[in-house]
């Protein structure tokens, strides 16, 4: 029998279950989620977004692969559209090329379910998900990490991604020894937040249950600035960011004075064994709203509510170029590139005049699959 690409339900989850397994068994990390039903945004009747997974199953009871996705409203050009994210697809081609061109086959898939598709995040080019997705005339544009160090010693000393090597790992030490690295780390900061002028931000954060009716006001006030974006409202906020359950984190009302500005989502975590991060204590800006104009001072305002939480470092993915400006102008390094902003070939129509489109493009995780491993 063909593989057939279904959605995911009860009765196969050994048959997931023993996917898994085989994953494992042949050396690669990734697997399916076995329950059908999603613990984030499950689907529900009049839903505004929500989870839905889906099986390559063979001969009707092995299961070789799956993907899950998330419709969601956005704002292209001041309409509102459906967009969808993916992840994955996760097949057994990764132990077993009997399966290679499955991957491909569910690419399309999901293209004819959701023509208006993309992913965030993905490796380098050389990753083969990424040159499927070149062959495929998608478009990849690069989205940059910003990050800023609160405590150089520790993260000279515990963090995973710059220490791999016994020599890198040595040099850390020396740096975090001597003070050096303190010392360096510190003025390059601080040049950034001075560059091209010292600017004060007078923004303060008060923590919130929920999104209110704020949140809508806000939405009406400042969508007009940006040309492709996800619905911010209090209705979409609220369904992304349950009062209990995945994905956690804290809601952050930001004023200015008096004036309500914007807010922003944190997510704080000591990690342990992270391949990235080790065992840092890491702090998260997860998403964010405002006038662009504004960003440096959600920054501020953000940045004081982490550092009080005694992170190590505070980290954000961010694609808009004011929203990087406002990271940058608060001493954060911005690197260029980091994660990919995969979009399909109908959604890059959508996107035209493309380049100044892009130029005003707002966003973040929870556009796509959420915080992963930031949770608290």
């Amino acid at each position: 029998m063909p593989i057939n690409l279904v959605p995911h339900s009860a009765d196969m989850t050994d048959a997931v279950h023993a996917f898994n397994a085989r994953m494992r068994a042949g050396g690669s990390p990734w697997g399916f989620y076995v329950d059908p039903n999603p613990d984030w945004i499950p689907k529900r009747d009049g839903a505004v977004s929500w989870r839905e997974y889906h099986l390559a199953v063979d001969d009707g009871e092995h299961v070789r692969g799956g993907y899950a996705l998330k419709p969601q409203q956005w704002l292209i050009h001041g309409k509102t559209e459906w967009v969808t994210d993916w992840q994955g697809p996760f097949t057994e081609a990764l132990i077993d090329a009997r399966y290679s061109t499955l991957a491909l086959r569910i690419i399309r898939d999901m293209l004819k379910k959701h023509p208006l598709l993309f992913s965030l995040g993905h490796g380098g080019s050389d990753e083969p998900i990424v040159q499927l997705l070149q062959k495929l005339k998608w478009t990849l544009h690069g989205t940059s990490a910003c990050l800023k160090i609160l405590k150089p010693y520790r993260f000279l000393r515990h963090n995973a991604y710059l220490r791999k090597s016994r020599r890198n790992a040595i040099l850390l030490d020396l740096l975090a020894y001597t003070g050096t690295g303190f010392l360096g780390i510190m003025a390059l900061q601080s040049a950034l937040r001075c560059w091209p002028q010292q600017q004060r931000f007078r923004a303060r954060a008060e923590v919130v249950d929920s999104f209110g009716d704020w949140t809508d006001e806000l939405w009406e006030r400042n969508k007009g600035y940006y040309s492709c974006l996800a619905v911010r409202d209090k209705c979409m906020m609220n369904t992304l960011l349950p009062a209990t359950g995945w994905p956690g984190g804290t809601r952050l009302k930001i004023y200015r004075d008096k004036e309500l500005i914007g807010w922003s989502v944190v997510h704080h975590k000591k990690m342990s064994d992270d391949q990235r991060f080790g065992d840092l204590r890491v702090g998260m800006l997860s998403d964010c709203f405002a006038a662009p104009g504004d960003a440096a001072e959600i920054v501020s305002a953000t940045h004081d509510y982490l550092s009080a939480q005694e992170v190590d470092l505070i980290f954000s993915n961010q694609a808009n170029p004011d929203w990087i400006r406002g990271f940058r102008n608060n001493g954060y390094v911005t690197l260029a590139n980091r994660r990919v902003f995969a979009i399909s070939p109908p959604f890059s129509e959508k996107l035209e005049p493309f380049s100044e489109t892009i130029a005003k493009l707002h966003l973040t995780n929870m556009d796509g699959h959420g915080p992963h491993g930031f949770e608290d």
